[in-house]
């Protein structure tokens, strides 16, 4: 029998939901700050310490997922009796989902308005087989439009967000403008995490502060939220992911 039951939409997409216990969404005010390379460690630190993970993409414009796992060429299974293809099996515990498997080609631009990203993002939750799961972590784009607000609104409940900024005041007005989007869609705010926070040289080990700037200590102390963690420009995260294998499958002690 299906996994994906129900006679009607609203019931095969509840049914996928159900299979769910925690929904993590990660965001970002701007293009650029790294979000991707979170979502994609953060599924796969979780799923490395033994929980079942999917990571869902709904950057329609600009997936990258597919590219930081290696699962660019992979297709969409439909098991034998089933109605519904499975997210990608990528690791014994991470499953993951992104337009850019289900294109001709990496270089083929999604032209598409408000309704038919709507449209696919539904169908990303209703017509794809989705194990159980102990959380589904959903890589948004920049910003707060469309795609952020849809997939919040059909999911129901969040619980929590993870929000990418980098260190320099500029930065800190996007942050704050994600920071109170995630407020009023009533998402919690686990914390933020402060990306390429510094570059370390591999040569000699000096600390140089590129990006100029304390937004995001800035905004986590005015809004009274937790800095998770701040990650340095490392050249092992950029190739890690540029070759298909993230960080944490590549460097599983770190």
């Amino acid at each position: 029998m299906s996994k994906v039951q129900g006679n009607s939409e609203e019931e095969r997409m509840q049914a996928n939901l159900d299979r769910i216990k925690h929904k993590l969404i990660v965001i970002s005010g701007k293009g650029g700050v790294g979000k991707s390379t979170v979502a994609v460690n953060v599924a796969l630190g979780l799923a490395q310490k033994g929980k079942k993970v999917g990571l869902l993409d709904v950057d329609i414009h600009g997936p990258s997922v597919a590219k930081m796992l290696g699962i660019e060429k992979k297709t969409l299974m439909l098991a034998k009796g089933e109605q519904y293809p499975e997210p990608v099996k990528v690791t014994a515990n991470l499953y993951a989902l992104s337009i850019a498997t289900l294109m001709p080609s990496p270089d083929e631009p999604i032209v598409w308005r408000g309704p038919l990203k709507m449209g696919a993002i539904k169908q990303f939750l209703r017509d794809i087989n989705w194990p159980s799961l102990d959380y589904l972590i959903i890589d948004s784009p920049p910003g707060t439009g469309d795609e952020p607000i849809s997939i919040i609104q059909l999911l129901k409940s969040v619980d929590g967000s993870l929000i990418v900024s980098t260190p320099q005041d500029v930065a800190l007005l996007d942050a704050r403008k994600t920071i109170k989007f995630s407020q009023k869609m009533n998402v919690p705010i686990i914390g933020l995490i402060e990306n390429m926070s510094t570059f370390i040289c591999p040569h000699c080990g000096k600390k140089t502060d590129i990006f100029k700037g304390t937004g995001v200590k800035k905004a986590a102390e005015d809004f009274g939220l937790d800095i998770l963690g701040s990650v340095p420009i490392d050249a092992a995260i950029v190739e890690s992911g540029d070759s298909g294998k993230s960080y944490l499958e590549k460097f599983k002690n770190s």
